[in-house]
């Protein structure tokens, strides 16, 4: 059994107003995202204003949080949000879906890039290895407000606050490591490589569902979300993640493959 830190979700409170860790997980994402970003473009010899990188990392943080916070609303506790809509807007006590999250940065940085006239592949091609990071700092403030543990278990455990009874793994972590830290490292290192525009960003999509598709079998699924047989609904999108991924790496790296089928057809 591992001990749990037990950290306080809340590092100040004051006049009805609170500063949580979670909400600073944030905070760090995006300064750090910030910061290699401008590193990014610079290797690529790429020269923009610091107010371009800032209004692109706005619009991205935008998309993290409408979409990561519609994803959550409208795949879990949907009566509850329904009935309590100003609730939604708490993101500080947590609650973003992921799946929600990818959409809504994919659509932010497609508005960003016509607004700036450049290519969409150019600018999310730069930015994705930072969302690994992102996700990271995220699972972070998860673990801290002993949100999304694990399912339970006899080894690697640790007892969370809301679930005193059962010792579960300590999934926010792993998912942490796999997700986040596993998964930064390889894009890190391949986005000097001469890669075609988009196959980085369609490798992030089919490596972050490999990682969260193992994830799933330590995190406690969540009863308001259905399964198929023993794989969650996170499973079944991440396997729909890894098809859509791979599928585009390969149109991207050989188009002949999809041509194919047509020229066969053609013959006969």
């Amino acid at each position: 059994m591992i001990p749990y830190p037990n950290i306080d979700p809340e590092i100040i409170s004051a006049a009805g107003l609170s500063i949580r860790w979670y909400g600073v997980m944030y905070v760090l994402a995006f300064l750090t995202s910030l910061l290699l970003v401008k590193k990014f473009f610079r290797e690529r010899k790429i020269y923009v204003s610091n107010e371009f990188l800032t209004d692109l990392l706005l619009a991205v943080l935008l998309g993290v949080l409408i979409g990561g916070r519609l994803g959550h609303v409208l795949t879990s506790h949907q009566s509850f949000y329904f009935t309590n809509p100003f609730e939604i807007l708490k993101i500080w006590k947590g609650g973003m879906g992921f799946f929600g999250g990818v959409i809504g940065v994919a659509v932010a940085i497609y508005i960003f890039s016509k607004v700036q006239k450049i290519s969409f592949y150019k600018i999310i091609d730069l930015i994705i290895p930072c969302v690994p990071l992102g996700i990271a700092f995220v699972r972070i403030g998860n673990f801290i407000n002993g949100e999304l543990y694990g399912r339970v278990a006899k080894t690697f455990c640790m007892y969370f606050p809301d679930d005193p009874r059962n010792c579960r793994y300590p999934s926010q972590i792993i998912q942490f490591a796999l997700e986040g830290a596993a998964l930064f490292l390889i894009l890190f290192f391949l986005r000097k490589k001469k890669l075609e525009p988009g196959v980085l960003s369609w490798l992030f999509i089919a490596l972050y569902g490999v990682f969260r598709f193992i994830a799933e079998f330590f995190r406690e699924p969540q009863p308001e979300q259905p399964m198929l047989y023993i794989f969650t609904f996170a499973q079944i999108l991440s396997t729909i993640m890894i098809i859509i991924g791979a599928g585009m790496i390969i149109k991207i790296k050989w188009p002949g493959l999809y041509r194919l089928p047509q020229f066969l057809r053609k013959k006969s």
